[in-house]
């Protein structure tokens, strides 16, 4: 039996944040029903490079069931409140004061089923000056300050992922499992909102105290580290580039003399102390990289395992699926899709004589006369 099972998740939701949310609790086991527009949840949209589905959309929404709502109009509103009569969770990101206007509001939900969890999710939260700004995941990357420290001296660049997004996705997930514990000691539900900005702020908490309080932000440095030195990539005598991270002084007097085997390095005056090497970071690199000109990267590799120096190869994302640590942990399953079985990773909590739910990603609306059969043919359950 997986924890969730027995509570129901009903999602008013679009694009990435709130379904990540809620495919963590129905690979859980809680019962999840996405709720689309007539046109689908426009993330189906974003490409066709899953067998012709959304990578988007496949990655965010196994083991729902789809139904197909108009909630402007009556009769599907009505459904909607069914749904909602016999859901633990509701959660939605719509457009700020969209839910309320439609009379899906936390406190008017609320005061009809007090047991029910309404998560929110938004951009930027329910007040302030940016409560109705437009809030898509590049936006909040800029905004929170990420794009400032993201990229090369030459420019910023955004994350390769949905950083804001899955930032939010997160919490709101972290906060309905908190929300459910709660209302097993109280029996009561409760009411809470996610921003965006909150989340992906929260991830800034390194940068924020590094600049405020030191006077300088973290400055942009490609792939290697703002404020650890040597921490990224080192050209190795064969053309390969070699990633590594030294994190203390006991490291850095290991590395400099068991692997570059120059130990006057390590008490080296403009070396001697991480925020000197990260001050003198050219000159490092210049130093390092002379030595490990002269050797391959196999040997450079072998160098650093033998002294515990953290390491590691950049792999392209083709190479990542092939990777032989998710072979050996057979980490690999497959779900069922509209286009067929997919690949999919297991989720990342790993519980012993625990298998995963990996229940096929709907098509959109595929389990629309399903659920409505069942609304009709079940009067609503009592409440307790």
């Amino acid at each position: 039996m997986l924890p969730l099972e027995g509570v129901t998740v009903v999602s008013l939701e679009q694009a990435v944040a709130a379904p990540f949310a809620t495919r963590q609790l129905a690979d859980l086991g809680a019962r999840v029903i996405k709720v689309e527009r007539p046109a689908g949840d426009f993330a189906r949209g974003y490409d066709t490079s899953v067998k012709g589905l959304s990578s988007h959309f496949v990655w965010l929404n196994r083991n729902k069931e789809s139904i197909v709502l108009d909630l402007k109009a009556a009769a599907d509103r009505e459904v909607m409140d069914e749904l909602l009569a016999r859901a633990d969770v509701f959660v939605q990101n719509l457009a700020p004061g969209a839910a309320a206007r439609l009379g899906l509001g936390a406190e008017q939900l609320r005061a009809r089923d007090p047991r029910l969890i309404v998560c929110d999710l938004s951009g930027y939260g329910s007040s302030g000056p940016y409560r109705d700004k437009k809030a898509y995941d590049l936006l909040i990357q800029c905004e929170t300050g990420l794009v400032s420290i993201t990229g090369t001296p030459d420019g910023p660049a955004k994350t390769g992922i949905s950083t804001a997004d899955i930032a939010g996705g997160m919490y709101a997930y972290t906060g309905v499992l908190t929300a459910l514990y709660e209302r097993e000691r109280t029996g009561r539900g409760t009411a809470f909102e996610v921003s965006l900005f909150d989340a992906l702020g929260e991830w800034m908490g390194f940068p924020y105290y590094y600049g405020y309080y030191g006077g300088t932000a973290p400055a942009r440095a490609g792939a290697r580290h703002a404020a650890i030195a040597p921490y990224g990539p080192f050209a190795a005598g064969d053309g390969g580039q070699m990633f590594l991270g030294v994190q203390n002084e006991r490291e850095w007097v290991k590395f400099c003399e068991q692997v570059l085997e120059r130990p006057e390095l390590a008490t080296d005056p403009r070396f001697d102390a991480n925020p000197k090497r990260v001050a003198n970071v050219f000159e490092l690199q210049v130093a390092v990289e002379a030595v490990f000109a002269l050797m391959r990267s196999a040997e450079i590799e072998q160098r650093l395992e033998r002294v515990g120096i953290a390491n590691a190869r950049m792999r392209t994302v083709a190479e990542f699926a092939d990777h032989p640590q998710l072979a050996a942990r057979d980490r690999w399953r497959e779900v069922d899709s509209p286009a067929g079985p997919l690949r999919a990773l297991l989720p990342p909590v790993t519980v012993p004589g625990r298998e995963p739910r990996m229940d096929p990603v709907p098509e959109v609306g595929e389990h629309t006369q399903a659920i409505l059969a069942e609304l009709a043919g079940h009067p609503e359950p009592p409440r307790d």
